[in-house]
């Protein structure tokens, strides 16, 4: 029984040393080593983080730059909406007409000019409004005729691709004109008789470059 044990005792210590030998031994200058390693990589990834983060904040900088220049030159409206922008720009028409205006298409090139550097592929939406004067149905007809004109006018300029562009019509919508009942003949109620700019940039820009314009 005791050399039974001895010999127990004897093979347990070899397997001891065997367990002991097959353990992976981490030198002092090893652990020092992947440590650097690592705070190498996180250093890394912290510059490039804040590389795209000043890349993101010099865009929105020049973005609100272009829209306050675009503002002030062209009186132009800007609303901030939940993933959209709605300019209201001084586009109007003659009365009954839905033909697009020389003097307005300089403003339609600088809205078109914001949209392909910021918002490339964002859905843009041309509203259109007509003056109370008529009756509602040709009004809403007129509406649609001068949002297509301006849709027309920003795709075959090539400012921007007819894919993104679409046209609706709110008519003489009470709650929407600019001076309530002001209506024609003439150059009265031209304030009505006009188009809004909607950017949809919801599904196509990141929150961050998302720019309120009062």
């Amino acid at each position: 029984m005791r050399t039974m044990s001895r010999g127990g005792l004897v093979l347990g210590a070899f397997a001891v040393v065997g367990l002991s030998a097959c353990a992976p031994k981490v030198t002092r200058t090893d652990f020092e080593s992947e440590v650097a390693k690592i705070r190498d990589e996180m250093q890394t990834g912290d510059r490039q983080l804040g590389t795209r983060i000043d890349s993101i904040d010099s865009r929105i900088g020049a973005l609100e730059q272009q829209l306050q220049a675009f503002r002030s030159e062209y009186d132009v409206s800007i609303e901030q909406m939940k993933g959209a922008m709605k300019f209201n720009v001084p586009v109007h028409f003659e009365f009954g007409s839905a033909d697009l205006r020389e003097a307005d298409r300089p403003v339609l090139d600088r809205f078109a000019g914001v949209v392909k550097e910021h918002y490339p592929n964002a859905t843009i939406t041309v509203e259109g409004f007509a003056d109370p004067a008529g009756s509602t149905a040709f009004n809403q007809r007129l509406g649609q005729r001068r949002a297509e004109a301006v849709t027309s006018y920003l795709s075959t300029s090539g400012a921007l691709d007819a894919t993104y562009l679409k046209a609706v019509s709110y008519g003489e919508a009470r709650n929407r004109q600019i001076v309530p009942g002001a209506q024609g003949p003439g150059e009265a109620g031209v304030e009505n008789r006009r188009v809004a700019l909607v950017i949809d940039y919801a599904a196509s820009t990141t929150g961050a470059e998302q720019v309120s314009v009062q």
